[in-house]
């Protein structure tokens, strides 16, 4: 069989304004293609995998020990986290999108017995596992949270606490206080709060885990490290319980970071093959963030999201998410139906919005590292071209007018 011999891949430029991932840093792109070929044991990149776990606790806001990246998506980060769960397992998922949903999923398959997971592979039921779902487009609150915590008193409890699927911001603080209540080990997918959102899980005793990824808040690309970090608790319950994985064993992958028994060991630790590449890329990620800081990031964020949604809503839409990196919209409704085809016009013209990727079908416009006034302009401008070609009425003037009126409010302020 003759092999075909494709010409060389070029992927153009776009402007990626979805949910994540979003437009990398250019000096992390740098950190990343400037990095010298080298040794995975090479002393600079021991040192740069000890100070990214010193900056990833900084970040968190934590002490855990436990603190780390595990190498891939936040998917990988994830399901480090949720191997603690062990088949028969007690746990209460809250769902209220795709995301938290497939987390949701990933529990089902980790809790079932072999009969559960035998009787449905794919989608398996175990009777251990409740799962309560949230409406699309809601929150998921605190007499939720309370109502099945309280009548089922799992050993574990999961919630997103941002859900990009919806844009919904899920009540954190409530989840902590019942899972301490209860009696619960909390669980947290903070895929896309982490970077973004001003919180130290420190100040969350009831969960447990927490896990990120390196698309979103961080913005480390390519895929480098999902941040994870474990309480003692945790680790302890692990340790006594056991895990059906190597490779995301949640204290056999602390160990690759140089966590040994709960202790920092020197930087001399053997590592499974970390490429000083990656390495070099989340370092400098890491500290672009802890340099702006977690407060003035949050903020910048909350400012340039209020200019889109204000601007979108203009434009005749409806913002149904409470989310600082990301706007989900209605079309008026003289347009619903047509929320894939406008995506994928914006698409095909370099402007990578999404649909939400559940019932009912919205749009998500992203802002992830998008932080500035030109920014923000683009995008609304390239999301309100995309609304006219549809037939909608536009007035862009006015539209920008309204986004010079609220940085010029901004600057004053």
């Amino acid at each position: 069989m003759t092999a075909v011999i494709f010409p060389p891949l070029t992927i153009p430029e776009t402007l990626a304004a979805g949910p994540g991932p979003g437009n990398t840093d250019p000096r992390v792109l740098a950190a990343f293609a400037n990095a010298g070929l080298a040794d995975h044991m090479q002393a600079d990149v021991l040192r740069g995998m000890v100070e990214c776990k010193e900056m990833l606790r900084a970040l968190w806001g934590t002490k855990n020990t436990y603190t780390y990246g595990v190498g891939g998506t936040g998917f990988s980060g994830l399901d480090c986290m949720l191997n603690a769960i062990l088949p028969g397992d007690t746990v209460v998922a809250f769902t209220n999108g795709t995301f938290s949903g497939i987390d949701g999923l990933t529990i089902r398959m980790k809790a079932a017995t072999r009969e559960e997971l035998a009787a449905a592979p794919m989608n398996p039921t175990p009777a251990s596992v409740t799962i309560v779902t949230v409406p699309h487009g809601k929150s998921v609150d605190r007499a939720t949270i309370e109502t099945a915590l309280k009548q089922h008193k799992p050993k574990w409890a999961f919630m997103a606490h941002w859900e990009t699927g919806s844009g919904r911001v899920n009540d954190l603080r409530a989840f902590s206080d019942v899972c301490l209540a209860t009696g619960a080990l909390g669980l947290i997918d903070a895929v896309s709060s982490l970077g973004i959102a001003d919180f130290s899980i420190d100040d969350y005793p009831g969960v447990v885990g927490w896990a990120s990824c390196p698309q979103k808040g961080v913005l480390c690309l390519p895929l480098t490290y999902a941040p994870v970090s474990f309480t003692d608790r945790y680790i302890a319950e692990v340790a006594k319980t056991g895990c059906h994985s190597y490779v995301h064993h949640p204290i056999l992958e602390a160990r690759h970071w140089g966590v040994v028994e709960g202790k920092d060991v020197t930087a001399g630790s053997y590592h499974r093959t970390h490429s000083g590449y990656a390495v070099a890329a989340f370092h400098e990620a890491l500290r672009l963030t802890l340099i702006l800081g977690r407060a003035a990031k949050a903020a910048s964020y909350a400012l340039h999201e209020k200019a889109l949604r204000d601007a979108v809503t203009a434009l005749g839409c409806e913002v149904t998410s409470n989310m600082t990196s990301l706007v989900v919209l209605n079309l008026p409704p003289a347009f619903t139906g047509r929320e894939k085809e406008l995506v994928q016009a914006c698409r095909a013209q370099g402007f990578g919005i999404w649909p939400t990727l559940s019932e009912p079908v919205q749009v998500r416009i992203g802002i992830l590292n998008q932080l500035s006034q030109a920014a923000i302009t683009e995008i609304v401008t390239r999301f309100a071209t995309a609304m006219a070609a549809l037939g909608a009425p536009v007035d862009l003037a006015a539209v920008k007018a309204g986004l010079d009126k609220h940085y010029s409010a901004a600057k004053a302020a």
